[in-house]
This record gives structure tokens, sequence and C-alpha cells, in this order.
């Protein structure tokens, strides 16, 4: 999931993004509500956490018109303004959820954490594919009912691939869903990952590379390249660096 955190303290703003990626989040920050515009009309994002008080001023009415125009993304108000009276202000506003400073890191992961999940089309918490079953609520993969330990990015693609399962994923979808504005499309961080969730995945392979557009997930694992999950060529975003051997 892809949270874009609009926060004006340097300090802070660094704290909260390395617990949301720690989290598994592609975390994307703005430091006042103009930046915050440009990259919310450029970028998907799951959930938005809004510093109220910006240098350029109370962030209300600015939330306020964007959902009178049908702006439906969840956004988690994180602010020092806490009386009852900011929080109503908060929700008639159209903040989805409302977190107190001083809060804790935990708290706010959860609270993103359930926003994202209720938004946009509903998608489920439990995903299930042949013998595979992601848990979104536990953050837990199993396959054939062993427990998988995979890296945030690994769980990030795997949970994309399996939404969209029986249906061709370019890289530039997952890096645009499962990473945040620093990453480089046309590196071979896809590549990476998706070599090392097909190692932890194993046998049969359950990834299909779609020689020229990206990846599968679904049918019976035949793969469209090679054997090993690999086309040898590209997937419209860059070389392929995710052979592997099984």
């Amino acid at each position: 999931m892809r949270v874009l955190l609009v926060e004006d303290e340097p300090d802070l703003r660094e704290v909260v993004a390395a617990g949301l990626k720690a989290a598994g989040y592609a975390v994307d920050g703005a430091r006042d509500w103009p930046e915050a515009e440009f990259l919310l009309d450029v970028n998907a994002y799951d959930c938005v956490v809004l510093d109220r008080m910006l240098p350029s001023g109370d962030t209300l009415p600015a939330l306020e018109h964007r959902r009178r125009s049908g702006w439906t993304t969840p956004v988690l108000c994180l602010t020092a303004l806490h009386t009852v009276a900011d929080r109503v202000a908060g929700f008639h506003s159209g903040a989805d959820d409302y977190l107190p400073k001083p809060f804790a890191m935990e708290e706010l992961v959860m609270r993103v954490g359930s926003l994202a999940r209720r938004a946009g089309d509903r998608l489920p918490v439990h995903l299930r594919h042949a013998g595979l079953e992601l848990d979104a609520a536990r953050r837990e993969v199993r396959r054939d009912g062993i427990l998988l330990t995979l890296t945030h990015k690994e769980y990030a693609v795997l949970r994309h691939l399996l939404v969209h399962r029986e249906t061709v994923v370019t890289r530039s979808v997952l890096v645009e869903h499962c990473w945040d504005e620093m990453a480089d499309p046309v590196s071979n961080v896809v590549d990476a990952v998706m070599a090392g969730l097909r190692r932890k995945l194993g046998p049969p392979p359950l990834i299909r590379t779609v020689r020229g557009h990206g990846f599968l997930l679904g049918g019976d694992g035949d793969d469209h390249g090679g054997a090993d999950g690999s086309d040898g060529g590209r997937d419209g975003g860059g070389a392929l660096g995710g052979r592997t051997s099984r």
C-alpha cells in the first residue's frame, strides 16, 4: 500500500515515514499542502496522513474542498489540535480518522492499515490462490499451510499479484503501487524482489512472466517464458534479472 505523509516538521516526518516503511508501506512525503496536492494529482494513494497545521495554514478547508469534488482517499489527521471541537471539525471536513500528538507509532500503523483496507474497492483481508493464503490483517503468507517469511516488498508485490490474479501486471504498475516516488523503474529492483519471492514460494512456480508484458499469478504455473519464470528479455520496463533455478 502507498501512503502520502504530509508533515512540515522534518524530524517527525522522518520518524513517521520510517515507522510506516518498517510496516511495509511505500511512503511519499510532503512538507506543505501545495506539494501534497501535486502528489495527489499525479499518484494514487491508499491513505493520507495529514498534519492539520502546515506553513500554508489549516488544511481542513482544502480537505473539505477535495471531498466535495468527489475525492475518496482515506485521510488520517495527525495533529496537536486535540480538543473535542478540533476532532469534530476534522470529521466534518472529511477526515476519516483523527489521531492527536503525541501518539504511539504502533497505533498509527494500525489505524493507517485499517483505513487503507476499508477504502477504494474494499480489498479482501484474506486472499487465496492455489494453496497460497495471504492474511492482510496479520500480514502473514502461507503456502500449503507453511508460514513464509517475506520481506516487506515481497509481501507487497505478492499481495498486488493476488488481488489482480489472472491479470498481467506490468513492472511499472508494481513500482507505482509497491514502491515510493524514489524508486527507479528502470533498475532491477522489481527483478530482485521477484526472484526472492519466487524462491520463497517454492515449486511448482506460481508467478509467470509474460514475455514483453509483465507478471501473472494464475493458471497452472506454466511460464510463457522459461521454465524458471524468466523470459530472458523485457517486460516493458527494463531487463529482467530475476532468473531463478528450481
